[in-house]
């Protein structure tokens, strides 16, 4: 089968999942609030390492022995929206890359891959002990100001070139990722600014909608 594209980069939190943060969900699943972080981080208070571990910090008041084991079985129960499987299975089939680059948590990253058949993720870390147990320090892999990094990054191990990108996304972070492909598609936009900025804008809560943009003839396909 024909194909224009080689590799597609996700965006996970908004985009592969219906929350805003998979920070946050470990948030509502603890009970904490972490507005107070959020805006420090927003107003330049605090840097992404200190906001991390601020974040971490209610985790452990929580539960001091929190562990890698209990932020699995948080995300266990974290909403997806439909059609990944389709989606992934789909790209695949017709040889693109599918990989996800995140300013989320990698285990919820890594749970996802797994599942879906993702070639690969990156996602921030959160620093466990030998036992799980958290250290109460993050690791930040993916700078939110610039996610076009890792899609470089992705398209030299690959050896794809920025035409035969594409990048899915949701929010204004997602633009710089945008910038670096051939196409970008922003699914279910939170702003103004990423609809705008993308090829094509998609309102589903199922994914597999993307398709119809990416595998000539998917729209005249069986069953769509």
């Amino acid at each position: 089968m024909r194909r224009d594209y080689d590799l597609v980069c996700f965006d996970m939190d908004g985009t592969l999942t219906n929350i805003r943060s998979s920070w946050r969900w470990v948030h509502d699943c603890l009970g904490v609030d972490s507005e107070p972080n959020y805006r420090a981080y927003l107003n330049q208070e605090i840097d992404i390492d200190e906001f991390m571990r601020r974040d971490i910090a209610l985790w452990t008041g929580v539960k001091p022995d929190f562990s890698e084991k209990d932020l699995i079985r948080c995300f266990q129960t974290m909403p997806l929206v439909g059609g990944i499987q389709e989606t992934v299975a789909a790209l695949e089939d017709c040889g693109m890359h599918c990989v996800i680059i995140s300013g989320g948590i990698d285990i919820a990253a890594e749970m996802l891959t797994k599942e879906f058949g993702f070639e690969d993720f990156v996602a921030d870390h959160v620093n466990t002990n030998p036992d799980g147990i958290l250290t109460g320090e993050g690791t930040n892999k993916v700078n939110l100001e610039d996610k076009s990094v890792w899609v470089r990054e992705y398209q030299r191990r690959y050896g794809v070139t920025v035409e035969r990108t594409v990048s899915v996304g949701n929010s204004f972070t997602d633009i710089p990722m945008f910038k670096a492909s051939g196409m970008s598609i922003a699914f279910n936009p939170t702003d103004p600014y990423t609809e705008e900025a993308a090829t094509h804008t998609v309102r589903s809560d199922n994914i597999a909608d993307i398709l119809d943009y990416l595998i000539p003839g998917e729209a005249d396909g069986p069953g769509r």
